[in-house]
């Protein structure tokens, strides 16, 4: 869907654009959603990937360490699966009622004189439940998702066309405990957060200058890297600011406290506000 209504920039303006984590930025780590998700993958990894169940937590956990998420991983270390499978298993049977609309942020986010763009991991489907759930809908300018970073072609690349000879899957869990060892970590074809490239194509496709951007997380990672490509950045849940981060919210509804001169160039130079319509990039 097309924008309806564009900003008006502010001149010399610090910020002309907010980007956004979902999970555990828009709604508090408290929601008991994530734990939802944590658990789900790994019965995944059980039952669709055939893993056995008592090398799964160390294993998922690793993986989301060293590839920036569990899917990232267990692509890169040879499973071949359906993306749209995988999401539908993990984010398919979540209780998406645990989270309840939040007017307060939603009012702070429409008062907001500035492009607001979502950046998430997870997939379109959950990113647009989250934010019915949390009657934000129409509160930011682009989604963009894994959707959005990665092609719908789930064939390994190293499998043969014909699909009948797949890679054997590497042994990460003798990596892990073997961490001195000289085995070569294979790469993942998955675009995500925490790592570069991500970041890189989300300032392409949303037009974003990261010197002028704010950026708001949960992931200590993934501000990291942000902070290295010029983004200023925010960590959200947490009230102590971390080595390498801007700046820390304890809540994401304490960005006006935190941030009073994003209303200030508003009121300044007598910019009107205006809605605008949601587009999901995909």
């Amino acid at each position: 869907m097309e924008n309806s209504h564009h900003f008006q920039e502010v001149p010399n303006a610090k910020h002309n654009c907010l980007l956004f984590d979902v999970d555990d930025t828009l709604y508090p780590l408290s929601s008991g959603l994530s734990a939802q998700v944590a658990k789900n993958i790994e019965e995944y990894m059980v039952e669709k990937l055939g893993i056995e169940a008592a090398k799964v937590p160390e294993l998922c956990y690793s993986l989301y360490k060293v590839y920036g998420t569990t899917m990232a991983g267990l692509r890169a270390i040879g499973y071949d699966f359906d993306y749209n499978d995988f999401h539908g298993f993990v984010h398919g049977r979540l209780q998406y009622d645990l989270l309840k609309p939040d007017p307060v942020l939603k009012g702070i986010l429409q008062s907001l004189p500035i492009r607001k763009v979502v950046f998430t991991n997870a997939d379109d489907g959950h990113a647009a439940r989250v934010l019915h759930r949390l009657g934000l809908v129409d509160c930011f300018e682009k989604i963009i998702s894994f959707d959005t970073l990665n092609s719908p072609n789930n064939v390994n690349p190293s499998d043969d066309k014909d699909g009948t000879e797949s890679r054997p899957i590497f042994d990460f869990y003798e990596y892990i405990c073997n961490p001195d060892s000289d085995m070569v970590l294979p790469k993942t074809p998955v675009i995500c957060k925490p790592f570069e490239g991500a970041f890189e194509k989300v300032f392409k496709i949303a037009d974003i200058d990261p010197r002028r951007t704010l950026f708001f997380d949960d992931s200590i990672r993934n501000l990291l890297t942000a902070k290295r490509l010029g983004l200023h950045t925010v960590a959200v849940g947490t009230s102590v600011r971390a080595t390498g981060v801007d700046h820390a919210l304890e809540s994401i509804h304490n960005i006006k406290e935190a941030f009073p001169e994003l209303w200030e160039a508003d009121e300044k130079h007598g910019i009107a506000k205006y809605k605008v319509a949601i587009e999901t990039v995909a």
